[in-house]
């Protein structure tokens, strides 16, 4: 097939290389002078607007850093679902607001555009082992039409029904493990008061009924202090978004929200003491270590 690659980032170049590697031709949009030079050395076919990285397109992946940019590069006149052509599906990987998902399967339908609201959970190297989740919401048929594309680099691939289902599947697994990784730290400041080292705590639990993806991310990181510096710009954003489409929605978080306010998240998973702009989240590409 031919693919448009829109965000051939930290999360997406993986993506590129994989369905490269399936035999699928792909042209990447990139910008920078530098960025476009060193991805040409690779041997990538580059462009530097989005109606030329799509409009041949038999399938386009975005897979850009926020919401905002997810929009600029799909809406309006000079965007994605205007260029492409019809009977061609836009994989939209992104976290974003649901209702953004929602805009997009509208405004496609209008071109007879398919839209998939494709949320994931993985990391690059997830990716390059071709086992990066997906949650997709949208028409089943037409995941059912994409899925050996996306089985390119992910397994498994779950429908989770409409469109922005997707993106609310994603936004319940973040907060969720960012609570985990929460009550993790928390559970290491309780084994610290009672006479237990840190070393010894990270060590034991992760073989105990306690055990958890989110406790092997602190004892991987080899301490408490060591968490925030590698996980704060991302879940950061990531439950800014969680809070914002739970209030959008009336949605109570209940014991997960109170969690997310607890000292051991704010102070120890959301802050980064190392980073020169720690008063204000960043945004970072669609990835996590869940």
């Amino acid at each position: 097939m031919k693919i448009g690659f829109i965000g051939p980032g930290r999360m997406g170049r993986p993506m590129v290389d994989r369905l490269i590697a399936a035999g699928h031709e792909v042209t990447v949009l990139v910008r920078r002078p530098e960025a476009r030079a060193a991805a040409e050395a690779d041997g990538l076919t580059c462009v530097d607007t989005v109606p030329a990285a799509v409009r041949d397109a038999d399938a386009v992946f975005v897979v850009v850093l926020t919401d905002e940019q997810v929009r600029s590069v799909c809406l309006g006149p000079e965007g994605a679902l205007t260029a492409m052509k019809p009977g061609a599906v836009l994989i939209q990987h992104t976290t974003s607001d649901p209702t953004t998902a929602q805009l997009l399967v509208e405004a496609g339908a209008v071109r007879g555009i398919g839209v998939l609201d494709a949320a994931l959970s993985g990391g690059p190297h997830d990716i390059a082992a071709g086992r990066l989740t997906l949650w997709v919401g949208g028409a089943e048929m037409l995941l059912n039409e994409a899925r050996p594309l996306l089985e390119s680099y992910a397994s498994p691939i779950l429908f989770v029904g409409p469109a922005g289902n997707g993106q609310r599947v994603k936004l319940v697994n973040n907060a969720l493990f960012v609570a985990q990784v929460g009550l993790a730290i928390d559970a290491v400041r309780l084994a610290g008061s009672i006479g237990i080292d840190e070393s010894a705590i990270l060590a034991a639990l992760p073989h105990g009924s306690g055990a958890s993806r989110a406790l092997g991310v602190v004892a991987h990181a080899g301490s408490v202090d060591a968490v925030a510096p590698r996980l704060a710009a991302l879940m950061s954003k990531d439950v800014a978004v969680v809070r914002e489409v739970a209030a959008g929605a009336g949605a109570d978080l209940g014991l997960l929200g109170a969690v997310l306010s607890s000292d051991a998240v704010t102070k120890k998973v959301l802050t980064d003491p190392t980073s020169p702009t720690r008063d204000r989240p960043r945004p970072t590409p669609a990835d996590d270590p869940r």
